[in-house]
């Protein structure tokens, strides 16, 4: 269970203070596959970085699974994002002088990346339409291809939680139904907590849990 309570965060702009959230508070179950909505500064991507504890919100709480984030040490709240987390960034986060490959493979490196681990890297790559830019690195890539090797380098070891934003802004709409399609075969398959932060109502399916958000708040 992702529990949010009241939560606040503001940013500062010169001698400004832009508030971002203003008291959100929701719940989403374990397995849910759950889709934040609204649009551009309504703090949808803040509120999902404050769930995948890439950052601390200003009042209020985040917990997963009964675990207040903001109370967590340094080297748990690590553990937590490496171990359990998998997050999606809009800004794709790939290291220039890496392959396709090995970018999917850089969460493993500290542990020792084996052959079968490569093998996977490479199926899944494949499935998501790269199996000809295996070798490719991101320079090599567009946009949207760079986006589909951060998605598969988000799921690689298969997380409890997966957090996305935007994961089709890059893509045209099949490639974005095909992504999207995976994000759910793996919260269908592994029973992984799937949030996505998207501006497009398109992907919506009945049973997933719809957060819309307007000026920093939940709206009805």
């Amino acid at each position: 269970m992702i529990q949010v309570r009241d939560v606040t965060k503001s940013y500062r702009a010169g001698d400004r203070t832009l508030p971002v959230l203003r008291g959100v508070t929701t719940e989403i179950a374990d397995g849910d596959f759950a889709v934040i909505l609204g649009p551009s500064g309504s703090g949808k991507s803040t509120l999902l970085y404050l769930l995948g504890a890439l950052d601390e919100p200003d009042g209020g709480s985040v917990e997963l699974d009964g675990r207040p984030l903001t109370e967590m040490p340094d080297a748990e709240r690590d553990r937590l994002r490496r171990d359990e987390v998998g997050f999606v960034f809009q800004s794709f986060n790939l290291l220039s002088n890496l392959t396709a490959v090995d970018n999917v493979l850089v969460p493993l490196i500290p542990a020792g990346v084996s052959d079968a681990d490569r093998r996977r890297a490479a199926e899944l790559l494949t499935r998501v339409g790269l199996g000809e830019r295996l070798d490719h690195r991101p320079n090599q890539l567009s946009g949207g291809e760079q986006q589909r090797v951060a998605i598969v380098r988000a799921l690689f070891k298969s997380p409890r939680y997966v957090f996305a934003d935007e994961p089709t802004g890059e893509l045209d709409s099949e490639r974005g139904a095909e992504i999207i399609g995976l994000l759910r075969e793996v919260q269908a398959e592994s029973g992984a907590t799937v949030v996505v932060v998207t501006h497009d109502q398109r992907y919506l399916r009945d049973g997933d849990r719809v957060l819309r958000m307007r000026d920093g708040v939940l709206a009805d």
